[in-house]
Order: structure tokens, then sequence, then C-alpha cells
């Protein structure tokens, strides 16, 4: 038996576990990827890598920022330009200067992920199918490898339409319908997005990154290989608009579907050559972002035994968002079990 199980690897869970470790719970984190990080990606393909998930970091508050520092220092991040182009259907490219510089991993977007999962406990490929409180006021998680957690505490860092498929699953009725109904409230919209390589004989744009606005079809385009140190090819992440995900999401040819992202791509930055890749991966977002966030950091269950709710649909959509909902969980729960001294950010002592 563990103090408290954290489910889902994401940023917010892995955040919300350093706090109540560094604190001296027994905690574990339980999640159904190989890899940790959530939507905060990269994939190894072709020789390279690519971020089809979140593509760079924009520090709005002081914690994100001080996280960044660090990893600036280790040499994890980097600043990757001083201009992220936004271009509406009806007009030409438009500079986009930064007041707060985007921030990108030669090594791929997931080394702030790998950092924040130092230490910890980590059961991965473990997908929690069930959850349901005992007669003894415990939690009892089960896993679709017929694994069982049995913990006094649980704090749940998945998308929210996640969760409610979890509890769905389980016995349900430690839960009552106005909490069902709030968890139930919070929409995601979907993203396709294309990973595309290309002959270094091309000529690459000047352009690193560009927003598309009201494009029915896009929704953003990046030359990630100028993320890369020493690439061996130009290679592109597009994420189609949401509208697009929505009607294309369940296609059975997931690949005609990224040619015609491509084609719309190619048309729109006037590169005919980008509707010609030499290889091509589609991936899809089924929570890409939030739609209606919560406007509150974590959503606390009322059960008798600690659960709680957080992710990155709790007070925003963002990576910051996801960190302040971490560290908000790990204060209910602390509040809820022994009132330990929490350690407060300092991402220092993951090292």
């Amino acid at each position: 038996m563990t103090d408290i199980a954290v489910i889902g690897a994401g940023i917010a869970g892995l955040v919300c576990a350093q706090q109540l470790t560094q604190a001296g719970y027994p905690v574990i984190i339980i999640d159904k990827s190989r890899g940790v990080g959530g939507r905060l990606a990269t994939r190894r393909l072709h020789d390279t890598k690519a971020d089809h998930g979140t593509c760079y970091l924009k520090p709005k508050g002081e914690i994100l920022q001080r996280l960044i520092n660090l990893l600036v220092e280790k040499g994890d991040l980097e600043v990757w330009t001083d201009n992220l182009h936004v271009k509406n259907n009806s007009s030409s490219l438009v500079d986009n200067p930064q007041s707060s510089l985007p921030y990108t991993a030669p090594e791929g977007m997931n080394v702030m992920a790998k950092f924040l999962a130092q230490g910890l406990e980590i059961h991965r490929g473990e997908h929690v199918k069930s959850i349901n409180l005992d007669s003894h006021n415990q939690w009892s998680l089960n896993s679709e490898t017929n694994k069982e957690f049995t913990v006094g505490a649980v704090v749940v860092a998945i998308p929210a339409p996640q969760a409610v498929m979890l509890l769905e699953s389980g016995s349900g009725n430690f839960l009552d319908n106005n909490f069902l109904k709030e968890l139930r409230s919070v929409e995601y919209y979907p993203a396709l997005t294309v990973m595309s390589g290309y002959p270094d004989s091309i000529e690459q744009p000047e352009w690193k990154a560009i927003t598309f606005k009201d494009n029915p079809e896009l929704g953003w385009i990046g030359l990630d290989s100028s993320k890369r140190k020493n690439p061996l090819q130009p290679h592109f992440v597009i994420h189609s608009s949401a509208d697009f995900a929505e009607k294309n999401f369940e296609s059975e040819d997931l690949q005609q579907v990224g040619r015609e992202i491509l084609e719309n791509a190619a048309i729109n930055v006037n590169l005919p050559w980008l509707n010609n890749p030499q290889w091509m991966q589609v991936h899809r977002w089924r929570y890409a972002f939030p739609k209606t966030p919560l406007q509150q950091t974590c959503l606390p269950a009322d059960t008798s035994s600690p659960l709680v709710f957080c992710g990155d649909w709790c007070g925003g959509n963002l990576v910051e968002s996801a960190i302040l909902s971490g560290i908000a969980a790990a204060e209910h729960i602390n509040s809820k079990l022994q009132q330990r001294e929490l350690p407060g950010i300092d991402f220092l002592d993951v090292l």
C-alpha cells in the first residue's frame, strides 16, 4: 500500500508528485504511456526528433520562468526566435515580435517532463480502468493489466473527459451528480498533427513558425528542424485547425488527411514543395486544447478519502496552468492528510 497515487504523468501530475514526495509522502504515478509529459511530447523518427505536441514555451508567470531559467542553465532549453509570425486568410505574413521569448529544446520538448520525473516512482504502460472506494475508505485502482493499487489518496491528472470515463467504469457512487456535471462540462478541441521531412537541397524559409488566424484547415506550422543541433534535413510540424480535426478525426485514411493538410499548408505559405515530402507521419490529438476550462486551479471531490482532479483544464489551457494546477492539487491532498510542510516550488530540489 502507498499513501498517494497520481494517475497521469503529464506536467500537472509530475509537479504534484514532486511536491508530495519532497514533503515525505510515499507517492506513485501510474500512466498508460511508455513515456512522460502528456502533450509535452517529442517523437523520434528518421534520425531526428519532432515536437508534435507543445511546440515551444512562453512563460507568463514566475514559477514557469524559474523552471525555464534552470533548464536554460542546464543547456536543455534555449530561446528559439524573437519573431513568431501570424497569417490571416486575407493578408500576407505579418511579423509578430515577442514580448515574452519562446523557448525550445534541442533534444525535444519532453526534456522538461523528464526533468520533473527524476526520483519519482512511475508505473508506465499501466492504463487505470477503474477507481473504487472500499469499505475501509481506501482507494482501489485497477489497471488493464490486472494490477491493483491500494492507496489512501488519489490525484487524477488526466484530461477531464478521460477522468469522466474512468469514474464511470467504477462504482461511481462516491461522487454526487453535481460534481460529475462540473467535470463533464470541460470540453476539448482536437487536433491533427503532420510531421514531414524534405531533402536538404530545398531553400528553407526565413520564418521559424506561423500561426494561422481563422483558417478553416490550418492552425500552426513550424520549421521544427530549426530547433535541432546540426539537423540532417529540414522537417516541419503542422497542426490542423480544430474545425478540420473535428471533421476528419475518425477518418480511416489518416495519411490522406495528412496529405490534405500539407497541400493546404503549401498553398498558404507559398512553398509548393511542401506538398512533396520524403516522409510524413500523422498524429491524432483527441484532447489537444481545453475548450471550456474551469476557473479554478484544481477540482477536489467531497469524499471520505482524499480525491482531487487537476490538469491544464483547471484555470487555463497552457503548460503554466498545468504546473499551477499540480501545485494546488498537492496542497489539497496535504491539507486532507497529515498537513506536513510542503517544500514550495524549488525546482533545484528535483536535481
